[in-house]
């Protein structure tokens, strides 16, 4: 009898296989760490969460203000900011949540951002650079730099470096950089920074500056040794979050579909973040890569170039310096 892929596909056997295949598949997305299960308070503690009213961002300040901290949710807007502090307010009974806005693709608005929480704050515990963006078409900013440059790695670099005072008189403190997978495809070329020598297909700008993200945090960490102060960056997994909203509706569609399946929510996408930020397996742990699943692993070999970490630091000093 001879047999047609048409019959096996329409068989109720490979309907039923599939979807038990799908919930497997859904399973393992979770990894073998479990926020709730996590007893750590941060009463009294004060955290940021850098593009916090959406996706990972707001499940990371969601559980920050479950173990009580005060947490500012540090978002281009304010509409969309406020709305999630309700969101977290009622989900988590802390009111003690509020929204700053900042644009990390610009320098005067991270400026006025750290200004305003350094006249505000008195100690900063936890500092989550998350707020990131993938497929952005080519664009300099008013500084001369690349769009994806700028709101991916400079101004979360210069947001850091202006508030280290304030956490190094707060320590023990965390800093949690919010890499990706996708840095083992990046290259290092300072040309970048201001748009030159670049190609926009698909993620391959993101991937520049999730390397960028991944070597500074490394030089950051050995420059804060001794200071209570660590610094960490982490791959969240393949997440079902709004990063591609840049990308045309083909893409997205596809990406949507296969992530059903496979890709992680933006809750289980938190939790690495979460881990890296409140963990007491993570304490005294700092210029090291996590996986999604809250191991430590080796970065690609370029991101471990201790001399390229020291040089990429020093020239994102120089161009974030205010002239």
């Amino acid at each position: 009898m001879e047999w047609l892929w048409t019959d096996i596909f329409s068989h109720p056997l490979w309907a039923f296989s599939t979807l038990v295949l799908g919930l497997v598949v859904r399973a393992q997305r979770r990894g073998p760490w479990d926020p709730r299960a996590c007893p750590v308070e941060l009463k009294g503690k004060t955290a940021i969460v850098t593009g916090a009213n959406t996706g990972i961002g707001k499940f990371v300040a969601l559980d920050f203000a479950r173990r009580g901290a005060r947490v500012i949710l540090a978002c281009r807007s304010e509409a969309r900011g406020s709305a999630a502090v309700r969101e977290i307010r009622r989900r988590s009974g802390n009111q003690d949540v509020h929204v700053r806005l900042v644009d990390t693709s610009s320098l005067a608005s991270v400026r006025a951002f750290a200004e305003g929480i350094l006249r505000e704050e008195k100690q900063l515990h936890i500092l989550v650079n998350n707020a990131g963006a993938s497929g952005l078409r080519r664009a300099i900013t008013p500084d001369g730099l690349e769009v994806s440059f700028a709101t991916n790695h400079l101004g979360p670099f210069l947001l850091t470096s202006l508030l280290l005072d304030l956490m190094k008189s707060s320590a023990p403190a965390r800093i949690v950089n919010v890499s990706s997978v996708n840095h083992w495809k990046g290259v290092v070329d300072f040309s970048h920074f201001h748009g030159d020598n670049l190609t926009y297909t698909m993620d391959s700008v993101y991937n520049h500056t999730k390397l960028h993200n991944i070597l500074c945090t490394n030089e950051l960490a050995r420059r804060l040794q001794g200071t209570g102060v660590t610094a960490n960056s982490l791959h969240p997994g393949v997440v079902m979050t709004e990063v591609m909203r840049n990308y045309n509706w083909l893409i997205r569609l596809i990406f949507n579909l296969v992530g059903i399946f496979f890709f992680k929510s933006a809750e289980e996408g938190a939790v690495t973040t979460i881990y890296c930020a409140v963990s007491e397996e993570v304490e005294g742990i700092s210029g090291k890569y996590f996986d999604s699943d809250c191991s430590l692993v080796l970065p690609a070999p370029l991101a471990r170039d201790s001399a390229l970490a020291t040089k990429d630091f020093e020239v994102c000093e120089r161009l974030t310096a205010k002239l």
